[in-house]
């Protein structure tokens, strides 16, 4: 009898927990996204912050302004890339050496 009720508890737990929906599942709003890459971007010791601007509609971002290095372009477009939510990303950031 208790093994019966133990394979019950556990199976009720099981179904819970499968049930739930899953944290990553979960739609991340654009001006979620929008933060989290000005963040990266500004923390990013190649990025350095720059010039570069930010914007996301529907989950799409378009990075625009200059930049000197073109491995600030690359990286800048790798760092919103990594952001959860993130479907696709414009790249029109513009190198402008000094």
């Amino acid at each position: 009898m208790k093994l019966k009720r133990l394979v019950t508890t556990f199976a009720l737990a099981l179904a819970f927990v499968a049930a739930m929906p899953a944290a990553d599942k979960v739609p991340v709003d654009d001006n979620y996204i929008s933060d989290s890459v000005r963040e990266k971007l500004a923390s990013d010791p190649v990025v350095k912050g720059g010039a570069i601007e930010v914007d996301v509609k529907n989950g799409v971002v378009t990075l625009k302004g200059k930049v000197q290095e073109p491995k600030q372009k690359t990286k800048a477009e790798s760092l919103a890339k990594k952001v959860k939510g993130v479907k696709s990303v414009v790249d029109d950031i513009q190198l402008s050496p000094l």
